[in-house]
């Protein structure tokens, strides 16, 4: 079971996050890869706040996580008047702490790291630069100037296992993770978790692209690809992915097979543009990087330090499913109740599979 207590937090200005909207990107669905050599685009806008965010592999145009963080970084661009600067990494991402250098001598405070891979990485740089604020995605503070950026992406993912299971005539599903790591396996148990909520002997496939440790499970369509087609061929209805921009692979293989798809971070209903892959996508299992990104940045230029994390959870809406195509709409009444079951205590969603 979850084992701790989330560190709520009230968004503000974007209390209405769940508007079911495109968080325009982040966990999956294609579009172009990191270059081998850092790339970065600077913002004309200059002015006091200049904000410096680095990607994690398969960078900017990812259709999913890293573009969601890159909508935050935009709307802080224009709410905020910040100078953004962003870079990506190397296609092995081994020059992660050379970009939050690069950033932090160019002047930039504060700095994003998007992504778990950034928590060393983070450390150092802020021993380094102790007067520059830091935030990483998906690793918790580890210095007093880093604030930890959490999401409790096994609630949103029991929102698709429910969604799941309740669309799969035949009570067979799938999951496709793109690393077999603590933080992909939180996808991985909150949806089975929400599956047999529903239906309790239900098939469940689960096969994750690439051991700990090797993030090209992020990037590797052709992988994700052959994994759903096995399971679709096996008689699943619905596969959802935590798998990066290996999701591409998965749509791509519920077309061919005419069945449906769950995305990943972003409505990639949207993200994706390819009409025939939107057509099988059901739903998407929504984090709002873009969120938590815009409201670091925000409480940063209120003068926040860090030293903290912040929780992004179904409470506050930080994780939650989309609507796009009304596909799920027939769904609302038992995904509200879901909801609001887990917000109140009654379904404490497992963190780790069991």
């Amino acid at each position: 079971m979850l084992g701790k207590r989330f560190n709520r937090v009230t968004l503000g200005s974007v209390a209405g996050v769940m508007l079911m909207a495109a968080a325009a990107c982040g966990g999956g669905g294609g579009g172009t890869t990191a270059s081998e050599e850092p790339t970065g685009a600077a913002s004309e806008t200059k002015g006091a706040l200049k904000v410096g965010l680095a990607f994690d592999i398969g960078g900017r145009g990812d259709k999913s996580f890293n573009d969601s963080a890159y909508t935050g970084l935009e709307k802080a661009k224009t709410e905020l008047g910040a100078d953004i600067k962003e870079l990506s990494p190397s296609a092995d991402g081994s020059n992660r702490g050379d970009l939050l250098r690069q950033l932090a001598d160019a002047g930039y405070n504060p700095i994003i790291g998007v992504g778990f891979a950034y928590g060393e990485d983070i450390k150092k740089a802020a021993e380094e630069y102790p007067d520059i604020q830091f935030a990483v995605v998906d690793s918790a503070s580890n210095a007093p100037n880093v604030t930890g950026l959490l999401f409790a992406e096994e609630q949103g993912s029991y929102l698709a296992g429910v969604a799941a299971a309740n669309k799969a005539e035949s009570d067979h599903v799938g999951f496709v993770g793109g690393v077999e790591n603590d933080l992909i396996k939180k996808f991985e148990a909150g949806f089975v978790a929400g599956v047999k909520s529903v239906k309790a002997d239900a098939k469940i496939d689960i096969t994750y692209l690439t051991p700990d440790g090797d993030f090209s499970g992020f990037k590797a369509p052709d992988k994700g690809k052959v994994a759903a087609e096995k399971m679709y061929q096996s008689g699943a209805d619905v596969i959802y992915h935590a798998s990066g921009d290996s999701g591409l692979g998965v749509f791509q293989a519920a077309v061919a097979a005419k069945k449906k798809a769950i995305g990943v971070d972003s409505d990639q209903r949207q993200t994706v543009k390819e009409t025939d892959l939107q057509s099988v996508i059901m739903t998407s299992m929504l984090k709002r990087v873009d969120v938590g990104v815009f409201e670091f940045i925000k409480a940063f230029q209120g003068g926040a330090k860090g030293g903290t994390n912040t929780t992004y959870d179904l409470k506050v809406d930080g994780v939650g499913l989309s609507t796009t195509g009304g596909e799920i709409d027939d769904l609302k009444d038992k995904l509200d109740a879901a909801k609001k079951d887990i917000v109140d205590g009654k379904i404490t969603v497992p963190a780790k599979p069991e």
